[in-house]
């Protein structure tokens, strides 16, 4: 399981998108204690800058176009947010969800609870990162052994093989081209569709 190590502390970039009132300027200041390089961002930008690694913002309902488009536009794979609200109510919870808030903190802010939110945010960010990177790797074996079933079955009906001596040949080409057997796999669907629309046209 991930987990945000508080010795990174002092490497973690973070940007406050609060109006420079006291609410924003006790976020401030606590970041500095803690040790972050930070900075106070307010009218919200039209993109956070790729530097930041966390973000805590001001959710306000005025504002709320103008801070989603900020996160939508900002780099992948985004900040994590920190929400700073006001109130606690349905249209805020959803609007905390909308923005994809990993934690929040409320106002009049203090200084207690700034260190919790920000170890407590990032670790479930880098978990959610780590989670999505395995996900998107058993997608990728998934289609691979499907590309390999697919190219094997090709083999089978072509020459009249057996799946085991269908998947020999498959690899023996692999190793012999110096390729991956997805890579040849593919390879013979390819060919296999080419073939299937010379045959079509004639």
């Amino acid at each position: 399981m991930a987990r945000f190590r508080l010795k990174n502390l002092r490497d973690t970039v973070v940007a406050v998108v609060h109006p420079p009132d006291g609410d924003g300027k006790m976020i401030i200041e606590q970041l500095g204690r803690i040790g972050c390089r930070n900075a106070l961002i307010w009218p919200p930008p039209e993109k956070l800058p790729v530097k930041f690694d966390v973000a805590f913002v001001g959710l306000f309902f005025d504002h709320q176009e103008r801070i989603k488009a900020m996160l939508k536009r900002s780099e992948k794979p985004s900040p994590t947010i920190i929400g700073v609200v006001n109130y606690e109510n349905p249209a805020m919870l959803e609007l905390l969800l909308d923005v994809n808030a990993t934690a929040a903190t409320s106002k009049p802010v203090k200084s207690f609870g700034v260190l919790t939110n920000l170890v407590v945010a990032r670790t479930i960010w880098q978990q959610q990162i780590e989670d999505k990177e395995h996900i998107t790797r058993l997608e990728q074996r998934i289609r691979g052994h499907k590309t390999v079933a697919k190219a094997k079955l090709i083999l089978m009906e072509m020459h009249n093989l057996s799946e085991i001596d269908a998947h020999k040949v498959l690899r023996e080409q692999a190793m012999a081209k110096r390729i991956s057997i997805y890579d040849m796999a593919q390879a013979i669907i390819n060919a296999s569709e080419l073939l299937s629309v010379k045959r079509s046209d004639v």
